[in-house]
């Protein structure tokens, strides 16, 4: 409304002091300067309501990346302090190859992608909220990082998958080893067992076999585990251990599920990486949006 009345009062000056022509070449000067300044204004309006969004999109984001890493190093700490955990069940194993050393390593594992991920949500998150272009290029630089890491993962775990069989297969040889040994004499052993056991609902590491002339096998009467004969509370024998054809053992449950949902592991790594690099893309943008704004 100011502009209008300015631009009024403009044109009752020129009208009066100005000849006809000399008014409408003014008029037509005036009309295009109040053109192109709305369409500045109009154009900065837009560009502030896509930095904007960028801004709410990178708060959000990251802000479940921040609680996502706050879950998975709970998790990982749960993992370390549980005594009666999976993983402190296979160290207690004689004879494990010692490559299987890494794989009891993953609470740490999780503790430390935990740890990242905060820092990675913390970063994303002030650095948006902050427009700092510091806390966006480091965003950027771990983020980019971890993706290439990824990409390398993949690539080993395609490369190496037949070194990958040869272990699970000398672990097997060393579980059966240990059932045979330990199961129903040394009290660790067989709980963690019978745990496991219940939890997957399965027989053994292979099958109900494991454990023939094991410590429990002897002192039962040739019996099974009850873990092995589901649904019946008679003593498990080799009939009934046979006939509980839908029962598998342990390893082949493992197997079976990872093989389930392949699909949907497959889906989730695509996922998480399109995500990463739209994260990549978005901290970019608005880095050299926040330099040309200062500039």
């Amino acid at each position: 409304m100011k502009l209008k009345k300015r631009s009024s009062l403009i044109r009752n000056i020129i009208h009066k002091s100005r000849s006809k022509s000399q008014t409408v070449l003014a008029d037509q000067c005036l009309t295009m300067s109040l053109y192109l300044f709305l369409k500045v204004q109009q154009s900065t309006g837009k560009k502030m309501g896509c930095f904007g969004f960028l801004k709410t999109m990178m708060v959000v984001f990251n802000g479940i990346i921040f609680l996502a890493g706050a879950a998975i190093l709970g998790v990982g700490i749960w993992v370390k302090v549980d005594s009666g955990s999976i993983l402190r069940f296979l160290g207690k194993i004689e004879g494990a190859p010692e490559e299987l050393s890494q794989v009891l390593n993953v609470g740490y594992l999780l503790i430390a992608i935990g740890a990242l991920l905060l820092v990675i949500g913390f970063l994303g998150c002030c650095g948006a909220v902050r427009e700092s272009k510091c806390m966006l290029l480091l965003f950027f630089i771990i983020v980019l990082v971890v993706f290439i890491a990824e990409i390398a993962g993949a690539v080993v775990i395609l490369v190496f998958r037949p070194l990958a069989d040869e272990l699970f297969t000398k672990f097997g040889t060393a579980a059966v080893q240990n059932i045979k040994k330990d199961y129903g004499k040394n009290p660790d052993i067989t709980g963690l067992w019978n745990t496991t056991m219940s939890t997957l609902k399965c027989c053994g590491f292979y099958n109900s076999s494991d454990f023939l002339d094991s410590p429990y096998y002897m002192d039962h009467n040739k019996h099974y585990p009850p873990q092995c004969c589901p649904g019946t509370d008679k003593p498990c024998n080799q009939t009934l251990a046979d006939s509980a054809t839908t029962l598998t053992g342990c390893f082949p449950k493992i197997k079976q599920l990872i093989d389930e949902n392949a699909v949907v592991i497959v889906g989730v790594a695509l996922g998480i990486a399109a995500l990463e690099i739209c994260a990549m893309a978005v901290s970019m943008i608005l880095f050299c949006r926040i330099k040309s704004g200062r500039d």
